[in-house]
């Protein structure tokens, strides 16, 4: 019985995908080569191509440039007191709202910046706050 199971894991986690998995490795490193992978560490390598899961939210506060706001605007000082409140997984869901993603890549917490601008709109009450993914901008109605 050990041996059949052995042969069986083995063959669904090794034979069965050797192909697609061989096919995948060669397309892969023809764009990224080998030895540009090599001098990462695996979990270095795993953040890289997957981006941070924890953030340092008040770093990212910190970061943030502002367009038409000051950091001591009531509008600005109100969304931060709201968004420090928010569990993870919302403050997750903010970040994909504004750049698309729930992570950011590679080690770039440090450097991520966004923007908080006001869209300057007549009636703010109408309007509702909306993203730039491309840019990074988020516009927060007053």
């Amino acid at each position: 019985r050990k041996e059949y199971v052995d042969l069986y894991v083995d063959y669904v986690f090794n034979k069965s995908v050797q192909k697609p998995f061989e096919d995948f490795m060669q397309g892969f490193l023809r764009g990224c080569p080998a030895r540009n992978w090599k001098m990462f560490f695996p979990e270095e390598l795993q953040v890289l191509l997957q981006g941070c899961k924890t953030f340092d939210w008040h770093l990212l506060e910190k970061n943030v440039v502002y367009r038409h706001y000051k950091k001591l605007d009531q509008t600005i000082r109100n969304f931060w007191t709201v968004f420090h409140k928010l569990p993870e997984e919302k403050k997750k869901m903010f970040l994909a709202f504004l750049s698309g993603s729930d992570r950011i890549s590679g080690y770039e917490l440090e450097c991520f910046r966004f923007c908080i601008a006001d869209p300057q709109v007549e009636n703010p009450d109408e309007s509702f706050p909306y993203a730039s993914t491309c840019s990074l901008i988020l516009f927060l109605p007053r």
